[in-house]
């Protein structure tokens, strides 16, 4: 199962709310519902956040067996 906990404990390290995360990385709402959900997101999706955050792979998602 996809987790986007990491995600979220970034933002908040970064004193960042979601709607920060939408203006920087161009994400759509949509998208940001997905994430909200734990929804798959394309890669291009998390490169874009982790560019965009300046953060590893591993700061934003993580996989729960």
């Amino acid at each position: 199962m996809i987790s986007y906990n990491p995600l979220w404990k970034t933002l908040i390290d970064k004193d960042m709310k979601k709607m920060d995360l939408v203006k920087i990385t161009g994400i759509s709402n949509g998208t940001l519902a997905k994430l909200g959900k734990n929804e798959s997101v394309s890669l291009s999706i998390i490169d874009k956040i982790c560019i965009s955050l300046d953060c590893d792979i591993s700061d934003v998602i993580e996989i729960k067996k």
